[in-house]
């Protein structure tokens, strides 16, 4: 019997609030996708690099010759040493996520995975090119020299930190979180991926708050039980936390806590805040906290690592001797300068094991975190994803329960070709739909209410496609899914073409006789989203080529006036245009 993702009734989540839990779910569901990890594991164990970076949805930018030239061949063989080992999807699906109901990639938190040429070489980078937290989901790998700029700077010692210059983004994250991953290789090196379950807590047979199989554990212990159970322990200390006992769980941690916000030198003094209800707030993890600063110390960045919290106030955790302390600091002018990031990696709870204690299955995990979380788990095959899922469902209609169930090209309903003509005459005298059929019309126009069980799967369809699977999209077409299904916002796939690969689903899908300016329910044309919603020109490119209309795209350009510049417009018309005779630049 097969088994769907996304189970139908999800039980309260263990340790986070509603739209955190469902953010954890999501990016470890979608983060990257299954075809994906398979097609990268089998370039990678090939030694081809670069396809198991193309596989897993990275691109590469990088040129190991020129960086030859430029850096000598000791530093190029170093380089050539990590991108060997290095597990593209795996590192992909670890980046700094939003966790606020999305579960995707942020942009601005590059990861520095390595410095092949030492303390004061280039860095090793992995990160999002797209600025906008709704954006391509594939990330660039690159070799970056030390940086300037008002995102991210480093100081003499080249150590990157948070120039005071820094804003928040509109997304509502800070932007140039640089994420120092290079004591953290259990995130992306094949030699050290084994290593997690220590990093994360555990032991040889398992880690905090699961059982060796990957279950979630149901006896935790309600006291200390010392030194001689350290994952007990780590459970205990962190259950604290959660409980909301901050005090105890940072004392029992050995880590000094600061009660008080610790005013910025010529600040106005400390903003209204209370350190413990904001500690308490954030999902740290206090029995990890102390080992992973000394693990990031280690790699001679510094002894001092902030968090920035908000506008006022950042975290920092620092060494004292052999002491860690943590403090909330107020900065009076920007994050508090020369210190560098705190990595997420470093000081939360990891989000694969909170998944699986919130009821998610060890098969949906990525498989090299299953054998790490659950070394005594049998691997098993992963669960069908929600939108394959044909089982009826049942729907009131004309007072009785009607089984509806997906089908070829729409849903299957129990009414006869007369009765739909009936229905068709009603609506066509403005009439409005019911029962089954207000049921297949919201299922293909995305307008309307549909179950609950239908809505899920989707959404399910949809949530792949943000997080750029094609593979799926491929899948629900050649089962029969309907090609012009619409999302809540009226969207077709058309209108999601720069999250995807064009250049397989576009002919495919105007094959299919879908509309190339088809509108959403904001009157956007597919060509406004590839366009104006993308850093790619790939995308607008060919929806250009198919016909699309250049003109009138559904908000954008707005009309020349007073604020707007009509020269301006034209000018963004003409390179629309000439996207018909150009070739695809900046991406897929």
């Amino acid at each position: 019997m097969k088994t769907f993702s996304s189970s139908r009734n999800r039980r309260p989540s263990a340790s986070h609030e509603p739209w955190r839990a469902a953010g954890l779910r999501k990016g470890r569901l979608y983060g990257v996708p299954r075809e994906a990890i398979g097609r990268a594991e089998e370039r990678r164990l090939a030694g081809d690099w670069r396809g198991a970076c193309a596989a897993a949805g990275v691109h590469v930018d990088l040129d190991p010759g020129a960086l030859r030239r430029a850096h000598g061949s000791e530093f190029t063989e170093r380089l050539l040493d990590d991108l060997r080992h290095l597990v593209p999807d795996l590192a992909r699906l670890h980046l700094p996520r939003s966790w606020k109901g999305v579960g995707l990639v942020i942009p601005g938190h590059d990861a520095l995975l390595s410095r092949p040429g030492g303390p004061e070489g280039p860095w090793l980078t992995l990160g999002l090119r797209d600025a906008r937290i709704i954006g391509d989901q594939r990330p660039t790998l690159a070799v970056q020299e030390r940086r300037t700029g008002p995102d991210l700077a480093y100081s003499p010692q080249g150590r990157p930190f948070i120039p005071r210059t820094a804003r928040s983004s509109p997304t509502g994250h800070w932007r140039g979180l640089p994420q120092v991953w290079e004591t953290a290789r259990h995130l992306w090196d094949s030699r050290h991926t084994g290593r997690a379950r220590e990093r994360w807590g555990g032991d040889a047979h398992r880690v905090p708050f699961l059982d060796p199989d990957g279950t979630p554990r149901k006896d935790l212990p309600s006291g200390d039980p010392g030194p001689g159970d350290p994952v007990a322990r780590a459970e205990w200390i962190d259950g604290l936390h959660q409980a909301g006992r901050v005090l105890e769980a940072f004392a029992a941690a050995g880590i000094g806590f600061a009660e008080k916000v610790v005013a910025a030198p010529g600040g106005e003094g400390p903003p209204a805040m209370d350190p413990v209800a904001v500690a308490a707030r954030l999902p740290l993890s206090p029995a990890r906290l102390a080992r992973e600063v000394r693990h990031l110390a280690a790699t001679g960045l510094g002894t001092g690592f902030q968090l920035p919290v908000d506008t006022h106030t950042t975290l920092v955790a620092s060494l004292d001797g052999d002491t860690v302390r943590v403090a909330f600091t107020e900065f009076a002018d920007g994050f508090s300068a020369g210190l560098p990031v705190l990595p997420d990696a470093f000081w939360t709870r990891p989000p694969d094991v909170d998944v699986l204690r919130d009821g998610m299955s060890p098969e949906e995990l990525h498989p090299l975190v299953r054998e790490a979380i659950a070394p005594a788990r049998v691997p098993g095959a992963p669960p069908e994803p929600a939108f394959a899922d044909r089982t009826p469902v049942r729907v009131r209609c004309q007072g009785e329960w009607h089984a509806v169930a997906p089908a070829d090209g729409g849903l299957d309903v129990p009414h006869t070709d007369e009765e739909w003509r009936r229905e068709e005459s009603l609506r066509g005298l403005g009439g409005s739909s019911s029962g089954c059929f207000a049921v297949a019309e919201a299922w293909t126009s995305g307008r309307g209410r549909l179950p609950r069980e239908l809505r899920r799967r989707r959404d399910d369809l949809f949530e792949r496609v943000r997080h750029g699977d094609t593979g799926a999209v491929v899948r629900y077409l050649d089962g029969g899914g309907a090609p012009g299904i619409r999302d809540a916002s009226g969207r077709t796939l058309l209108h999601h073409l720069r999250f995807l690969d064009h250049e397989v689903l576009l002919p495919r899908l105007l094959a299919a006789g879908l509309d190339v300016d088809t509108e959403d329910d904001l009157g956007r044309t597919p060509l406004y989203y590839a366009a104006v919603e993308s850093t790619q020109t790939g995308p607008a490119r060919s929806l250009v080529r198919a016909g699309a209309r250049t003109r009138d795209l559904g908000g954008f350009p707005p009309a020349p006036g007073p604020m707007f510049c009509g020269n301006y417009f034209d000018y963004w018309f003409e390179e629309l245009d000439a996207l018909r005779d150009t070739p695809a630049t900046g991406g897929p």
